[in-house]
């Protein structure tokens, strides 16, 4: 029997959650699947746990540096990777109680468990039921992509590394971008040996060269190792349990490194495989991604795919702006457009990275007449102040308009201050705005007017 909804929201992600809880809002009644983990990726097994182990990790931190500041810490410090877990453990289960009990206190949303795939023109079938709305929403994420190689091997992912109960004595980490230098700082203040390897000539590619030189180098003095220009890398396990990854064409020779653990941390694929769009005429990429235009929706009207599974983001606060896209374009009369969105991200090493609209060397190829400036925190009296003066802040400007075109903060507090530079974009702002500004002293903020008003080309 045909079960009809005005809407099927398949999977609770970041924008799947709470578009449910908006439609259901203006008593439409919605369909609600989820197959695993009730409020995605990023609650469950992305950024609060790992924002939890972050926090942890920069304790040990502190208890280790106290000497720089003159304060005596005793040599005791150790990381309970249990509690730590069971801490992370504790703030999900809030959450995803908190989730559940809005679900069950709704009486316009119907939830399912389980996966669900397509059986026809928006026809959703899940645990045997079949379901049909004039609008589909897919908001299905992503999952760790396991490159060729490491099947035979007992290899970790980004979520299976978070229910560890014992410390890995060292860490092998293929992947030196976004996710794996997190968990590789983090796993190191806790105490394992890590090393990282990584294909490319520098780490974070995406970045900046100056980014990924000053991130290598500070976690490079925290112990961390790195291994380059790795691109002929296989691993395999010894009698003992050894994990044994041979680079074979690096510049010294082959290399082996051994370690009780490996971590895969070279990128993600979306979660579209298993949901059967040929039924419905929905279009995927040769990566799985889902084409949508400038409004999420795919090329089959009615059906909009939210979130990692689209490929215009992979952060939770995309995600969440796609929702907000589709709820107020939906219910508010708006012409909202993911186009309009600046693209904004944090890496959470520390000290942290904030960053928005382009880096200088994305400006430079596109040929643009630019400006430049520049600020090291060590030259910053905060961060002197504070004994955490790695990195620097940095921002690229149009030459003749003055719109800021992107920016760069990493340092102490770059995850928080990078948004100063991302309201100013935003609102269309001048430098000269910023430049002008009066910051509170003393702050790292305090320098940016500073560096705005030091302008240069580059």
């Amino acid at each position: 029997m045909m079960q009809t909804f005005d809407a099927i929201i398949i999977g609770s992600g970041q924008a799947g959650t709470p578009l449910a809880f908006k439609l259901a809002a203006h008593k439409k009644r919605v369909a609600f699947i989820e197959k695993k983990h009730l409020g995605g990726t990023c609650l469950n097994v992305g950024c609060t746990p790992t924002k939890t182990y972050v926090a942890s990790a920069r304790r040990m931190w502190d208890a280790q540096h106290g000497e720089e500041l003159g304060i005596h810490i005793p040599d005791s410090a150790s990381a309970d990777l249990p509690k730590i877990k069971a801490r992370k453990d504790d703030l999900i289960q809030k959450s995803v109680d908190g989730i559940t009990k809005r679900i069950t206190n709704s009486e316009y949303i119907t939830f399912f468990e389980g996966e669900a795939h397509f059986e026809g023109h928006k026809i959703v079938e899940v645990n045997g039921a079949k379901l049909t709305a004039e609008e589909v929403y897919i908001n299905v994420g992503g999952r760790p992509f396991i490159p060729n190689g490491y099947e035979g091997l007992p290899y970790l992912t980004n979520e299976t590394l978070l229910e560890l109960g014992k410390l890995p004595e060292h860490l092998i980490i293929v992947g030196g971008s976004y996710i794996g230098l997190e968990f590789g700082q983090m796993f190191r203040r806790f105490g394992s040996q890590v090393t990282i390897i990584e294909m490319a000539d520098t780490i974070i590619a995406r970045e900046d060269k100056e980014t990924s030189i000053a991130v290598q180098r500070f976690m490079e003095d925290e112990g961390i190792a790195f291994r380059l220009k790795a691109e002929c890398l296989s691993a395999d396990m010894e009698e003992d349990g050894t994990i044994a990854a041979h680079i074979n064409c690096a510049k010294e020779g082959a290399v082996t490194i051994k370690g009780s653990h490996i971590l895969l941390a070279v990128g993600r694929r979306p979660n579209t495989g298993r949901l059967e769009l040929n039924k419905t005429g929905i279009e995927t990429d040769s990566r799985g991604f889902i084409p949508i235009n400038d409004y999420l929706e795919t090329n089959v009207p009615g059906i909009y795919a939210l979130g990692d599974c689209n490929g215009k983001g992979a952060f939770t606060h995309t995600a969440y702006n796609d929702y907000e896209i589709v709820a107020e374009n939906k219910l508010l009369g708006k012409t909202r457009k993911v186009s309009d969105r600046i693209p904004t991200y944090g890496l959470f090493v520390d000290p942290p990275l904030g960053r928005v609209g382009m880096t200088q060397k994305e400006a430079m190829e596109k040929g643009l007449d630019i400006l430049v400036g520049h600020r090291s925190m060590s030259s910053i009296a905060r961060a002197k102040e504070k004994g955490e003066t790695n990195g620097y802040m940095s921002v690229v400007v149009d030459a003749k308009s003055h719109k800021i075109l992107g920016a760069t903060v990493l340092g102490t507090g770059g995850d928080e201050i990078i948004s100063t530079f991302v309201y100013a974009m935003h609102a269309g702002l001048s430098y000269e705005t910023l430049r002008d500004s009066v910051q509170p002293h003393p702050t790292v903020n305090e320098l940016i007017p500073t560096m705005l008003g030091r302008l240069s080309k580059p």
